[in-house]
C-alpha cells in the first residue's frame, strides 16, 4: 500500500507493444492506457486478445499477445498467459519467460536476464528452480529474493 496518499499504480506491460518495461499509472488507469504509455500496439498485435478497456491494479502484468501467440492459443483472453511465462499463480517460469519478465524479479537486471537465457540456450531447460544458481551472478543470497517468485513448469 502507498501511505503518501499517491493514488497510482505500477504496472509491467509486455509482449507485442512498442516499448515493453514497467509504467507507474494514475489509480483507476484502464489497459488501453498502459498499450499508450508503452508507445502503443506493435504491428503484429493481437488487439482482440485483450480487453483494452479492463481496469488496471498496481502490480498487475498486462501481456499483449501477437497474432500468431492468439492463433496458437498460448493466451486466455483475459491477457494472462497460461501456456508459457507466469501464469495465474503469478510465478515466472525461468523456461519460458523472456528478459523483459525476468526483470520483473528481484535482483534481476538486464545483466542477469541475458544471462539467464543464454544459460538455457546453452544448457537447455532448468530442470529445478534451484539451477538458477548455476547461472552466473546468481548465488544464494539471489536465489533466497527468487525462490518464492519462479516455477519450473514441465
Amino acid at each position: 500500500e502507498d501511505v503518501s496518499g499517491e493514488a497510482e499504480c505500477v504496472i509491467h506491460i509486455c509482449g507485442a507493444v512498442a516499448v515493453p518495461g514497467v509504467y507507474r499509472l494514475p489509480a483507476g488507469s484502464r489497459v488501453v492506457d498502459a498499450v499508450e504509455a508503452a508507445g502503443g500496439l506493435a504491428e503484429d498485435a493481437a488487439e482482440r486478445g485483450v480487453n483494452q478497456a479492463a481496469p488496471i491494479s498496481d502490480g498487475m502484468q498486462i501481456v499483449i499477445p501477437t497474432l500468431e501467440e492468439a492463433e496458437q492459443g498460448i493466451f486466455s483472453p483475459d491477457g494472462v498467459m497460461e501456456e508459457n511465462g507466469s501464469g495465474k499463480d503469478g510465478l515466472v517460469d525461468i523456461n519460458t519467460a523472456d528478459e523483459a519478465e525476468l526483470m520483473t524479479l528481484p535482483g534481476i537486471g538486464q545483466t542477469r536476464a541475458d544471462a539467464i537465457v543464454a544459460y538455457r540456450q546453452q544448457n537447455g531447460k532448468f530442470q529445478s528452480i534451484e539451477d538458477i544458481m548455476k547461472v552466473d551472478g546468481i548465488k544464494e543470497g539471489s536465489f533466497a529474493k527468487l525462490k518464492d517468485r519462479i516455477c519450473v513448469r514441465q
